[in-house]
């Protein structure tokens, strides 16, 4: 029999608190642990009853979601996802380098609600591939170009080649059939990459891509 997962949410909208209290305490294997209206008082009761998993949202009153996962993911074993009504912006890089397991809309449906907590639970990042070619796309052509930090280090040719592409959101298929691979040959490198860099998902190489400029196509 599968563990129950419990599952926190802050949310300073009373009647979103009841819709999500509703769909965890009915859906079997999930149990709804405690909610918050603001991220003080969340930060509080996520580090005290050590949820599975804490939906956050970014914004609210006083302390946001953002200042509560900066104060809870250091500590933590919970999984943090972070909500918002808003479908790219600033506040998605900076939940993932806090140290969050997931970003996900508050339109997203029930459905897309349970698979997301199901997926940081099982110890992976919840960002569709699609979702984070849109965050890399919107934030690249900010960053000045710079060298990246691993050229001539740790990563070879090919092994930027595939962690640009991941960052882009291209399936391992996708990579494969870009760089005449095998789909094994591209699990491999990204294995690779994982221990070199010390990451753990794609949605986390992603991220590092983005800060090293991988961006940016060499000219």
């Amino acid at each position: 029999m599968t563990a129950t997962i419990s599952v926190f949410l802050a949310d300073d909208d009373d009647r979103f608190r009841g819709v999500y209290r509703k769909l965890f305490d009915r859906t079997p294997g999930f149990r709804f642990a405690g909610e918050a209206a603001d991220g003080e008082t969340a930060a509080r009761l996520v580090g005290a009853l050590k949820p599975a998993a804490a939906l956050l949202d970014v914004q609210m009153p006083g302390a946001s979601g953002l200042e509560a996962a900066r104060r809870l993911l250091p500590d933590t074993t919970t999984k943090v996802i972070m909500l918002t009504t808003f479908d790219l912006d600033e506040y998605v890089y900076e939940a993932l380098t806090l140290g969050a397991s997931g970003f996900l809309l508050k339109n997203a449906s029930p459905p897309e609600v349970l698979h997301a907590v199901r997926t940081v639970h099982a110890g992976h990042a919840m960002l569709a591939p699609e979702i984070t070619a849109r965050l890399m796309r919107q934030f690249a052509p900010r960053r000045p170009e710079r060298r990246h930090a691993f050229a001539g280090q740790v990563l070879s040719a090919r092994e930027t080649e595939v962690i640009r592409y991941v960052a882009r959101g291209y399936s391992n298929q996708q990579i494969a059939d870009e760089l005449t691979l095998s789909v094994e040959t591209v699990r491999t490198y990204l294995r690779r990459m994982f221990a070199k860099l010390d990451v753990n998902d794609r949605t986390h190489l992603a991220v590092l891509a983005y800060e090293a400029g991988l961006l940016h196509e060499p000219r």
